[in-house]
């Protein structure tokens, strides 16, 4: 199975993670799966940019992203030629390392207890 490593990341991920995942989940799937609480408010359906990530490591072995994705990663903070909405990358075969950006364009972050009933 891949193994994707994030990097440190202040808030969500302060000491950087890694960890095996299952090849066709996405990476922001395999993220939240793994504790780590990355934004996504449009609840993945590639309507935001809050779950933008930059795959240092890896790039090649994601399927093309698709042009909604491309239009809406315009509009990303930070945004590199690596940049993928982790929501739409899906893992294939290769292990990845994954950089989670400091900034979204979100101008609040929504914070949800695991233990809060909606």
């Amino acid at each position: 199975m891949p193994i994707i490593t994030v990097l440190p990341h202040a808030q969500l991920c302060p000491s950087g993670a890694s960890f095996e995942v299952a090849s066709g989940e996405t990476i922001c799937d395999a993220l939240l799966e793994h504790d780590i609480a990355i934004e996504h408010a449009c609840e993945k359906s590639c309507a935001c940019t809050t779950c933008h990530v930059i795959v240092r490591q890896g790039f090649n072995s994601l399927a093309p992203s698709e042009e909604e994705e491309d239009d809406l990663l315009d509009k990303a903070w930070g945004l590199s030629a690596q940049s993928r909405l982790s929501c739409q990358a899906v893992v294939a075969k290769a292990d990845l390392t994954v950089e989670i950006p400091k900034y979204t364009i979100n101008h609040a972050r929504e914070h949800y207890d695991k233990d809060w009933d909606v």
